[in-house]
């Protein structure tokens, strides 16, 4: 059975219009000061994609080595920089700590995904190479931003315990190691509810966007099982990578913390 994707016109997203209207409406009425960012997001997303399309239509038409590693590291660049933004840290500290994190997994998963499970012949091919990195990023780039915050601000908010363990001769390791677990958990356990849960609560977008496009179902859940696994292990090692490489910055010589 051979299935072809539907195609949807250029302003079909302008029908969603009927809902987003009432949702503004109704917060304008109860006062929800949310408005200017639906709409400013809705607005950026649009133009981002639009853009992004564009874009890759000539990366994967032209699909050259070091154009696409290069795409790829200014999306590591990004998922870094919005990371410490949103988690309020040193930008010049962190910035070069934070996009290891990122990139050492990411990149080692999605070369090894591409030589080893897909069996490309060219592992740097742009139509996977670039959309299956893009995934692994956006789920470490929640995940770093849940774990780096549970980390940080857990030692802040808890100030007093952490200097009366230093007191009792601990060592920094030592002292913020409960923090660090909970950072780890705290990363992890959304991912592990939607892989628990998957299939039966949601159909994720990898497999419904390859059904959307014509692939056949089990062909569709392989790839699934693979992204899901692949994104597990990923933000597992980027969260400790992470906060490993960024604890250098962010405590003085006297194991204060300095962020």
């Amino acid at each position: 059975m051979v299935m072809n994707a539907q195609d949807i016109v250029f302003y079909a997203p302008f029908f969603l219009l009927i809902f987003i209207i009432p949702i503004l409406y109704i917060n304008q009425r109860m006062g929800i000061k949310l408005n200017k960012r639906i709409i400013y997001s809705l607005f950026r997303m649009s133009i981002q994609l639009v853009m992004v399309g564009f874009f890759l239509q000539y990366i994967f038409l032209f699909d050259n080595l070091w154009v696409n590693t290069a795409y790829v590291l200014f999306m590591i660049g990004v998922a870094a920089m919005t990371t410490i933004k949103t988690c309020q840290l040193d930008l010049k500290k962190q910035f070069f700590p934070i996009l290891i994190g990122f990139g050492v997994p990411n990149f080692i998963m999605i070369l090894f995904i591409n030589q080893f499970v897909i069996g490309l012949s060219n592992i740097f091919e742009a139509q996977y190479y670039i959309p299956l990195i893009g995934m692994l990023l956006g789920n470490s780039l929640s995940g770093n931003i849940i774990g780096l915050n549970t980390f940080y601000q857990g030692i802040g908010k808890n100030e007093r315990q952490y200097q009366y363990r230093l007191a009792l001769s601990a060592n920094q390791w030592e002292a913020t190691l409960p923090w660090y677990k909970d950072a780890v958990v705290g990363s992890l356990n959304p991912i592990i509810a939607s892989t628990e849960t998957v299939g039966l609560v949601s159909l994720p977008g990898m497999m419904t966007g390859q059904i959307l496009g014509g692939s056949m179902p089990m062909t569709a859940i392989v790839y699934q099982i693979v992204i899901m696994a692949a994104i597990l292990i990923v933000r597992y090692f980027s969260i400790h990578f992470s906060i490993l490489l960024s604890r250098k910055g962010s405590f003085d010589g006297y194991d204060q913390l300095n962020i």
